[in-house]
């Protein structure tokens, strides 16, 4: 719970404030037919901080399902982590596609 302030001529009077939990979004690796599997994991332990059992597992699930979820975070770290996935995928020339829902 956080609070306002209001002065009322020489009275500040305290106001509880609720504050609402931001929105959640997923983050979301999209299989393609020419990202390598061994990237993919790369991808899921340097950006998503899985490890490599998670990573492995995540990757398999990616291939086999067309996608996979990686991780839930607010918008703002999640549009980042979406952002560091296509910066790596282009500079090794991988059409990797990492898009962002509202969770």
């Amino acid at each position: 719970m956080a609070h306002r302030y209001e002065c009322n001529g020489d009275i500040q009077i305290k106001r509880d404030v609720k504050l609402a939990k931001p929105r959640m979004y997923k983050v979301i690796l999209h299989n393609d037919h020419y990202t390598t599997m061994d990237f993919v994991v790369e991808v899921l332990v340097t950006i998503f901080r899985k490890n490599n059992m998670e990573a492995t597992e995540l990757m398999l699930q990616v291939h086999r399902n067309g996608f996979g979820i990686c991780g839930v975070y607010t918008y703002d770290i999640a549009q980042t982590k979406a952002g560091q996935v296509h910066a790596l995928a282009r500079q090794r020339e991988f059409p990797l596609k990492c898009t962002v829902e509202e969770a």
